[in-house]
């Protein structure tokens, strides 16, 4: 019997779309498997909301998601983690940063953030009064699940509009009793996804139930369980959503009532922010912070406005994953507004390929009703002349 080497089997693309994190701990590209990451996952307890409340709290969203934290995804060409639900940016070492930076407080002081439903604790809210009266800094904070959403009304020329969430710092007045000093808003982006991850969920949730303690190495083995049907971000939706809503609010934080804003988002959403902001140069302020300013503008130590880019540090043994500040941009309203609507529509002009895509799509539509005006057809290129390797010799296999 003649014959050679078997051609090999083609081999599956790599999905670009995974669950990263469930129920707030890694399972892709490595899965976390740890008495806490089991005991989160078999309770579907959010990790987050648990540490913020100081009691155990079971993640809020709808079955068809439920648990998923974030989404691994290659479409910025590199795999990033997108966060689709904000309870997981509730990072205390984020919060903490931010009260500092809005507020003003110098590093190493002693400010305590908390969110408001721990004063239900009368200990607590006793606790929260001493270290007000004393001039201890004291930031209380309001989140949707955490005492809800704070907002402004609508009015006749305005909208009604709410902040992810609110810090509201406690001072003393001269006698000692509490009052309210100035308001800071904390928003965090999350990223909206094409179609959803029932399937996925599903997937994950029929794995827990039949490896047990064997669930991290039967996700390892079979990764394709995490990406059945999960679609990739909805990045140019996201932004013209998010787009007047960050403006807006920048421009509240710089209102003398107002300590700021502080905007933070995956390092993976501000690269998606390049093409809509005309790819911005950053300014290095030399003390562990950047600037984006309009050219010919000075960089300011304090602008009203910040974004927080941060990056999930891949780790199957520290669970959750922690967050890292990748870059602490300062800028303001106006900037933002100079990049995303002067810079980037003159790039777009300026770029002959896009205005002439743009023209060539208008004759193509048009072309279907008015056969005149339908653009010819490119030349066919000539396929090249492969060259026939001749046939290897043959061995006869006994």
């Amino acid at each position: 019997m003649s014959g050679g080497t078997s051609p090999k089997q083609k081999q599956k693309k790599e999905p670009n779309n995974f669950i990263g994190e469930w129920f707030g701990h890694r399972v892709y590209p490595v899965v976390a498997q740890t008495a806490e990451s089991l005991y989160d996952q078999e309770h579907q307890r959010c990790p987050f909301l648990t540490i913020v409340k100081g009691e155990d709290t079971s993640c809020t969203k709808r079955e068809a998601s439920k648990g998923v934290c974030s989404i691994s995804s290659t479409s910025n060409g590199v795999r990033q983690d997108w966060l689709v639900c904000p309870h997981r940016a509730l990072d205390t070492s984020m919060l903490e940063s931010a009260a500092h930076r809005l507020f003003g407080f110098g590093e190493g002081t002693d400010v305590e953030v908390l969110a408001a439903t721990v004063l239900d604790h009368k200990e607590t809210a006793e606790a929260v009064r001493e270290r007000v009266a004393v001039g201890l800094p004291t930031i209380v904070y309001f989140q949707e699940k955490l005492g809800g959403e704070i907002g402004i009304s609508a009015g006749d020329r305005s909208p009604e509009l709410s902040f992810d969430a609110t810090m509201i710092e406690l001072v003393a007045d001269e006698h000692g009793k509490l009052r309210l000093g100035r308001y800071g808003i904390f928003e965090i982006q999350t990223m909206d996804f094409h179609g959803g991850y029932s399937k996925a969920v599903a997937n994950l949730n029929a794995a827990l139930h039949m490896h047990q303690e064997g669930f991290g190495a039967a996700v390892s083995e079979k990764p394709w369980w995490l990406a059945e049907k999960v679609e990739g971000p909805n990045i140019a939706n996201v932004f013209k959503r998010t787009f007047y809503q960050m403006m807006f609010k920048f421009q509240l934080g710089a209102d003398e009532s107002s300590a700021g804003c502080v905007f933070a988002i995956p390092r993976s959403v501000w690269d998606s922010w390049q093409r809509h902001l005309g790819r911005p140069e950053l300014i290095d302020y030399e003390d562990g912070t950047w600037r984006l300013m309009k050219p010919d503008h000075e960089p300011v130590e304090n602008p009203p406005a910040w974004i927080y880019v941060f990056d999930t540090e891949l780790s199957e043994t520290e669970t959750p994953n922690s967050l890292k500040l990748w870059r602490i941009i300062g800028t303001d309203a106006a900037t933002l507004s100079y990049y995303a609507l002067e810079v980037s529509p003159d790039a777009a002009l300026k770029d002959g390929t896009a205005t002439d895509k743009l023209q060539l799509s208008m004759k193509s539509r048009l072309g279907e009703f008015l056969p005149e005006l339908k653009p010819p057809r490119p030349p066919r290129k000539k396929a090249a002349k492969k060259a026939v390797a001749k046939p290897p010799e043959t061995e006869t296999l006994l």
